[in-house]
């Protein structure tokens, strides 16, 4: 797997080593309750980066796979797995390889995380913080947020008080040969105003998007989202309040932030909050029926090492891509002030 990333400022201090921290999140292997499969997915720069320093050249950065098993897919060939892109690829293309690899694979994410991690870097000098998490694990939503205790579980859970249960729950489901979804939540802390563009750019328009381009994502809802489509203007309507932090008044508060830190399709200073669906793994070791690529029906048994639950290591990807949004928008409203980035 490669990334190629244009347009990266010169100057920014960069290594393998930042990069690597955001891979090893989303790594296979990482627990008992991910695949077996083990990748250390080490990253190498190839280009772009000169005595740690990026040059203003294409960043190139790679990293191969050491633990293939492609005769695990062997029984697919001819077959349409149920819930993945098997059959979509195929009608469109005319031909798919079926070893699991591929832009419908799981691997392919790697790519976005290694561009996310220097998307971070910038971030960083403009001290913007993104933090996902599960909010909610196969149909349970959870109520307690402690960010301190996100990366100290395999679940990348905000509530200790639910882990244990949810964990055994998780497991359990393992062991029956099927697999859960569930709601990542995604906070941007420190945001700066003014990020966004009234009409076709709109800030959680691109945020929208580039979480669901992310496979098995299958919705998005930014602030209170779908909820305030039930209430009356009244009880929907964010009331603002005196900010005394912010004297110039390009900064405003509201009430509850209902709205995600985005009003009019620009950030509002506010942090930005929003949620991901993301649907049960699709590949289980429940028998299922199928069709084949005439068509037949068939029974499908599908082998090989797959994850009872995809929530966890889709975080850091969904990181990834927010902070790849964010940086462009910064871009452009530096380039709209004339300001040096």
């Amino acid at each position: 797997m490669g990334v190629v990333i244009d347009g990266c400022p010169s100057n920014l201090e960069l290594n393998n080593k930042c990069i690597q921290e955001e891979l090893n999140k989303r790594r296979p292997g990482q627990s008992n309750i991910t695949t077996e499969r083990k990748e250390s997915d080490t990253c190498e720069i190839v280009s772009g980066v000169f005595e740690g320093k990026t040059t203003g050249a294409p960043i190139a950065v790679l990293v191969a796979n050491s633990n293939m098993r492609s005769t695990d897919y062997e029984n697919l060939k001819d077959v349409f797995r149920p819930s993945h892109a098997d059959a979509s690829f195929f009608k469109k293309y005319g031909i798919r390889d079926h070893r699991g690899g591929g832009r419908s694979s799981g691997r392919e994410t790697i790519s976005r995380v290694m561009g996310g991690a220097v998307a971070s870097e910038i971030l960083k000098q403009h001290n913007i913080e993104i933090i996902g998490f599960a909010r909610a694990i196969g149909g349970e939503e959870f109520e307690n947020v402690d960010e301190k205790f996100i990366e100290k579980n395999p679940l990348r859970m905000a509530d200790e008080s639910a882990f244990e249960k949810t964990l055994k729950k998780v497991e359990s489901v393992k062991a029956d040969g099927d697999s859960l979804g569930g709601i990542v939540e995604i906070r941007i802390k420190n945001p700066p105003v003014g990020l966004g563009a009234p009409v076709f750019d709109k800030l959680e328009a691109d945020l929208a998007k580039a979480c669901l381009s992310v496979g098995s994502v299958k919705g998005f809802e930014i602030g209170e989202g779908f909820a305030l489509s039930a209430m009356k203007g009244s009880e929907a309507n964010d009331e603002f309040i005196p900010n005394p932090g912010s004297g110039d008044g390009t900064r405003v508060e509201t009430k509850r932030n209902a709205n995600g830190g985005i009003l009019g399709g620009i950030s509002t200073g506010e942090d930005i909050w929003f949620r991901v669906a993301v649907k049960p793994t699709s590949s289980i070791a429940k028998p299922q029926k199928t069709v084949n690529t005439k068509g037949e029906e068939v029974d499908l048994e599908i082998e090989g090492r797959h994850d009872p639950i995809i929530v966890p290591r889709v975080i850091p990807v969904l990181e990834s891509m927010t902070a790849l949004v964010l940086v462009d928008h910064l871009m452009m409203n530096k380039t709209i002030s004339n300001e040096k980035i």
